[in-house]
């Protein structure tokens, strides 16, 4: 009888842990969401102008890198937001660009599109609890895939291709979302700054990917 006690304290108290993890990753999401947005908009406003290659290369990997370093403790809490911040910045000249050139309808298409991609995979896992482990495999393969295509890309500059790699930076970050929220409800995932982050990167690029798609379509 105290082992079955003992076995029922022991699922409330992972089920109260991923409940904590599952709550404070959607509100860190909520506040980094918010705070990028006001960056891109302010560099979209005040016209600030890109950043380049190898500083957003740079800015980008050294963020993350120090919010991989620091997610245990509060210091982790400011990089997460250095690092969303940043990548808000370099939306803005894009934003500015669009704006400019009666892209209005593009920008909200692709943020629509990202708002309701993000809920339907969240809502997915959450409501059937599945276990999306089973597509490590196929993430790895898609990361080396997606990895000789822009270096391809780098040297050939075709518009098809490109928008073959704007697709699968679709899927792939889908999949990232998939596998993050079944991670948290499941015990895999216990750092609410690491899965804020897994989740920011990935609405990121499907933004910037159905931007890509959008805008050649216009074009």
């Amino acid at each position: 009888m105290n082992q079955n006690r003992s076995i029922g304290y022991s699922a409330v108290a992972q089920r109260d842990e991923t409940t904590r993890v599952l709550r404070n990753t959607y509100l860190l999401l909520a506040l980094t969401l918010a705070f990028s947005s006001i960056v891109a908009m302010t560099a979209a406003t005040l016209a600030l102008p890109y950043p380049g290659i190898l500083i957003t290369i740079v800015g980008f990997y050294g963020l993350l890198f120090a919010v991989e370093k620091t997610k245990n403790s509060a210091l982790g809490l400011l990089f997460v937001f250095l690092l969303t911040g940043f990548m808000g910045y370099t939306l803005g000249p894009i934003i500015n660009l669009l704006l400019k050139t009666g892209g209005s309808e593009i920008l909200f298409t692709a943020l629509g599109g990202t708002a309701l991609t993000f809920f339907v995979l969240s809502a997915y896992v959450l409501i059937t609890r599945k276990d999306m482990s089973f597509l490590g495999g196929m993430m790895t393969a898609g990361f080396f895939v997606l990895l000789v295509g822009m270096v391809a890309n780098l040297f050939l500059h075709m518009p098809v291709l490109n928008l073959v790699l704007s697709a699968l930076f679709i899927l792939f970050s889908s999949g990232a979302i998939l596998m993050q929220t079944s991670a948290i409800i499941h015990g895999g995932e216990r750092n609410y700054i690491s899965a804020t982050v897994t989740i920011f990167v990935s609405l990121y690029n499907i933004f910037i990917s159905l931007l890509n798609i959008l805008t050649a379509s216009r074009d």
